[in-house]
């Protein structure tokens, strides 16, 4: 009954519960998830690495955050004037 990552990930609906944020408003998740993709992406292609594990955040933040916010950090991480760390 051992699923792999990548079945995990092609058989995903929705943004499972995350005990780090158990409250109804989910906007912190939302920005979490968006930093960790970039995070991850950025950790494993400087270390030459697949970056497909970082698919799972990425369809996280796209379920829980509005296009709007998610294009409106996208375009400040290309200006460089994105307020989170990655």
């Amino acid at each position: 009954m051992s699923e792999t990552i990548q079945d995990k990930i092609q058989n995903y609906r929705t943004a499972p519960f995350d005990a780090r944020f158990p409250n109804t408003n989910q906007t912190r998740n939302c920005y979490q998830n968006y930093l960790d993709f970039h995070r991850c992406n950025k950790a494993l292609s400087a270390k030459g690495q697949d970056v497909s594990p970082c698919d799972w955040y990425q369809r996280v933040y796209k379920s829980l955050c509005p296009t709007s916010w998610v294009g409106k950090w996208d375009d400040q991480m290309e200006s460089g004037s994105f307020p989170g760390k990655i």
